[in-house]
């Protein structure tokens, strides 16, 4: 199969068979076609989409290209979450222990930043000697041992998969709603769940801005499920600004902990909360979200939750002191400034793809699959749309590893944080619930 046919095929408005995707996605993952040529595809794609049937096609396909976990036996239910990312989204690190401590296997398998959003393997391997790169023999070992594990997605899985979403970040092919359909999904397949939460990001800093955009690609991903026979839901949380406080990989590690001691922003618990609620129900261990938020307060207030994230850190090689003092075991910036604003007024804005493309610039994530992360650069983010500042109010604090990263942070948050006249009415920030059942307008603000 020349990829070259495929290429000019789909780049003139043509499709692609069940056979053609499936053939290129085990091509792709034995390195026989080089990237040059796939990024074409991936372009093309881009710009024609594909229609439902081809989609799957890709999505078994990459399936396909790898091993999977089997957690027959287990004698517990398997969940597991993904985020379609956003600035700030720190929220897999603190769910997956408390799930876990309310007795559901969680192996969660995560990602790397993409575009201007940050990734949660790069954030865990902010504490030292975290390893997120077990092999499927050792995550199974894991989940079965203590029911969580936190890793990235080996070779063994949807190998065709972790090429392709390396390359969508370099291309700038990433917000194609099938090729994110098929990537989140043929890595959260090869899991061997009984039920899988999406947290599907709108807003500004989303790569789905728009909500209709966003409800696509979420009744996409639900219908995936239900055919696969893997139940799944859907949250849409809104990204107008960034989540939390903490923006950057060491900052959002320290945000977690808060978290999980029962504190930390109320937008970040809360998120994490409602997709805690969604699993236990998709688990069966919780007869409906209210049952089930009682279950995830009682694991948090107890320190349930926090242990259960200190055995992980420790079974993957990590420092489990971070836990208790997180300040002396995490990165540290050596230069930090606060800025103030320059006038009274109304925080209108803060602009999350503004903050995101500001951490990249202090080192603290990618331009190119190659670079380094500096985990100690970020923002505290001190407003939210809608404060009332006055002059010299701290808008944010700036983290950076010198001078001239304490400049070009200074300058992001000017930019991103707009203060107007007049009050502003905040979006929800839980707005719908999506099932196979239909998609349900939620009251969350």
């Amino acid at each position: 199969m020349h990829l070259i046919d495929l290429i000019t095929r789909k780049r003139d408005g043509g499709r692609l068979t069940t056979a053609e995707w499936r053939a290129f996605a085990a091509e792709y993952a034995a390195d026989r076609y080089p990237d040059y040529q796939v990024a074409a595809l991936l372009m093309a794609i881009y710009f024609r989409g594909l229609d439902d049937e081809e989609g799957f096609a890709l999505l078994q396909g990459m399936l396909e290209s790898g091993g999977r976990l089997d957690f027959t036996g287990l004698g517990k239910p398997v969940v597991d979450k993904h985020s379609t990312g956003g600035v700030g989204d720190k929220v897999s690190i603190p769910l997956a222990p408390l799930v876990a401590a309310c007795g559901v296997a969680v192996p969660m398998m995560s990602g790397r930043g993409l575009g201007h959003t940050g990734g949660t393997l790069d954030k865990l391997e902010s504490i030292p000697g975290f390893n997120t790169q077990l092999s499927l023999a050792e995550a199974k070992a894991q989940v079965e041992r203590i029911g969580c594990v936190l890793i990235g997605q080996t070779g063994e899985i949807a190998p065709a998969d972790k090429k392709l979403y390396a390359l969508r970040d370099a291309t700038g092919t990433v917000e194609a709603i099938p090729l994110i359909a098929a990537s989140i999904m043929s890595k959260k397949l090869a899991e061997g769940l009984n039920g899988l939460v999406l947290d599907v990001k709108t807003g500004a800093g989303a790569f789905m801005p728009e909500l209709d955009r966003a409800l696509t690609l979420a009744k996409t991903m639900v219908a995936i499920g239900e055919q696969c026979g893997c139940p799944t839901v859907v949250l849409m949380t809104n990204m107008d600004h960034p989540l939390g406080v903490a923006c950057g990989n060491a900052l959002e590690i320290e945000e977690s902990l808060d978290i999980l001691r029962g504190g930390g922003p109320a937008d970040t618990r809360e998120v994490t909360i409602a997709l805690g609620e969604q699993m236990l129900v998709l688990a069966g261990m919780a007869a409906d979200q209210g049952a089930a938020r009682s279950q995830l307060e009682d694991a948090l207030a107890s320190g349930k939750a926090l242990e259960k994230f200190r055995e992980i850190v420790a079974a993957q090689g990590g420092d489990p002191r971070v836990v208790d003092d997180p300040e002396r075991i995490l990165p540290r910036a050596k230069e930090q400034t606060l800025v103030v604003a320059s006038h009274a007024g109304v925080v209108h804005r803060v602009e999350p793809r503004v903050i995101g493309r500001g951490i990249i610039a202090l080192g603290g994530g990618r331009l190119t699959m190659e670079d380094a992360v500096d985990p100690s650069v970020g923002f505290r983010i001190l407003v939210r749309p809608g404060t009332h500042v006055k002059a010299g109010t701290p808008l944010a604090g700036v983290l950076a590893r010198d001078s001239a990263g304490l400049e070009i942070g200074s300058a992001c948050v000017r930019e991103a944080v707009i203060i107007g006249e007049g009050d502003v009415t905040p979006q929800p920030l839980i707005s719908h619930r999506v099932t196979a059942a239909g998609v349900h307008a939620l009251d969350a603000a």
